[in-house]
């Protein structure tokens, strides 16, 4: 069984979201629980500065019905679907405030024999935690910290 495309995945994991009673949204790519947002970005890759642009903003417009509001966002998952640039994991890994809000999920090995996903999450939410679990669980992805991997490679 192949992986779907990361839009597909996301869907997915809201479904598994809602099963546990979280809320998600309809048309954002956001999961509330707890009284707390966590919002998943997916892309191919990102430039550390446009990264940082984004990260350091935390906020999210979110539709509800035909109306928009703006939320705060708690958290967030950047999934990316090929290897991030080592600048990116640098510039995460030096700022207390984004590792603690941010996790980065190098998703580019999910289709692979042997997908082993480099991981940074040092957040608290419950959310990316049962999101690794599904992709676990249905994929069999592995992740390892982007340490672990490093050291695996050398």
């Amino acid at each position: 069984m192949g992986v779907p495309r990361l839009w597909d995945l996301i869907r997915c994991f809201k479904h598994e979201c809602e099963s546990q009673g979280w809320k998600t949204s309809e048309n954002e790519d956001l999961v509330e629980s707890e009284n707390k947002y966590h919002n998943f970005l997916w892309t191919r890759t990102i430039h550390p500065s446009t990264f940082e642009k984004i990260a350091h903003a935390s906020k999210c417009a979110m539709q509800e019905g035909v109306n928009y509001h703006v939320v705060d966002v708690t958290y967030t998952a950047w999934l990316l679907s090929e290897p991030p640039p080592e600048e990116l994991w640098k510039t995460v890994m030096a700022d207390p405030t984004l590792t603690e809000k941010t996790a980065i999920y190098d998703l580019s090995n999910l289709n692979s024999s042997e997908p082993i996903c480099p991981k940074l999450n040092s957040t608290k939410s419950k959310v990316f935690t049962e999101f690794e679990n599904f992709l676990t669980k249905k994929f069999g992805a592995v992740f390892k910290t982007r340490n672990d991997v490093l050291i695996a490679q050398a």
